[in-house]
């Protein structure tokens, strides 16, 4: 299958698995690579120039094929080295970056000079148009459904998407929601080059994640996650569990008082421990609606394989079936 996004990124399949923390590690990034997708090393999981420099290279040991690194900008009170960050990306060769959160803006200049290839996500058609603007070649359009932050819209893919594909000129894939062929006919229908899993990318065989959390998303339905920090205007979409259930209803009880101190014990440096130990009940960690999608944990290429294959069947048979009847 040939899209704008295939063409841009010099993938064979319109599949990318975005940024996921504690997630997007070599194994999992070689994986979608080797696949013939397009698999991401998320940088801020590595933290410093010289682990992420080992992670990237650790992934060039396991794929001879493109893959990118996730940058993710987030306002702290010690932030990142992103100037060390950068830099190592553009010494080792990497041809792809994901940007999000703030605007990129800062570090497109050095990304283009080294022929990096910038896809920035959006979780609305303005935002898209402004990474557009500034010069990003590609943007991931993420609904209301996705799991994460899906922005403050509230507007789901059957809207958003179309919306971007009148509005924009560069290519662009949908974010949020997709799990399978389905999701992948439907996103190219509505005008989106191609699709972006994050959830459903965590339950595959080489996820380096625990068994627990991968069991918990096969387990899990459509109707079991939960937006947290709503008061705080940094909405995040997170798989329910005894944890997020407290600050839900911490938040209810708050209101307008809540503060980002007082739910710290269910959001901060949870991810290892759910991630890594599989404590599930710990607290809160990001999850799409697309879980009720999620019924079984097969290889990566097994997984991409089979959305091609029924990709295919969808469009040549059941839709030419359509026109010609």
């Amino acid at each position: 299958m040939k899209t704008r996004i295939t063409e841009l990124f010099g993938i064979e399949h319109p599949i990318i698995q975005g940024g996921m923390h504690f997630v997007g590690l070599a194994e999992m990034a070689s994986a979608v690579s080797n696949a013939g997708g397009l698999g991401i090393i998320t940088g801020l999981t590595q933290g410093t120039p010289e682990k992420l420099e080992n992670e990237i290279n650790r992934c060039k040991e396991m794929t001879e094929k493109p893959f990118g690194i996730n940058m993710t900008f987030l306002p702290s009170l010690n932030p990142p080295d992103y100037a060390g960050l950068f830099k190592v990306i553009v010494d080792s060769g990497v041809k792809v970056v994901e940007t999000a959160g703030n605007n990129p803006q800062e570090w497109l200049p050095m990304l283009k000079e080294a022929d990096i290839k910038v896809i920035h996500k959006c979780t609305s058609v303005r935002h898209s148009l402004k990474a557009e603007s500034i010069g990003c070649d590609a943007v991931s359009v993420d609904g209301f459904e996705c799991g994460g932050h899906p922005g403050e819209d509230d507007v789901p893919n059957f809207i958003l998407l179309p919306r971007a594909a009148e509005e924009l000129s560069i290519p662009f894939v949908a974010s949020g929601g997709m799990a399978n062929a389905r999701s992948l006919v439907a996103a190219l229908a509505m005008g989106a080059d191609g699709i972006n899993m994050g959830t459903r990318f965590i339950a595959t065989k080489e996820a380096p994640v625990h068994e627990n959390v991968k069991q918990a998303l096969v387990g899990a339905s459509e109707l079991d996650t939960r937006l947290i920090m709503r008061p705080l205007r940094n909405t995040e979409r997170v798989l329910t569990n005894a944890a997020v259930e407290r600050l839900v209803e911490k938040e209810k009880r708050m209101g307008e008082d809540l503060k980002f101190e007082d739910i710290m014990g269910e959001v901060a440096g949870v991810y290892p421990r759910v991630m890594q130990d599989g404590e599930m009940d710990v607290g809160a960690w990001s999850c799409g609606m697309v879980a009720g999608l999620i019924h079984d944990i097969p290889t990566v290429q097994e997984l991409i394989d089979q959305i091609m294959a029924e990709a295919e069947e969808i469009i040549q048979g059941r839709l030419g079936h359509v026109l010609s009847a």
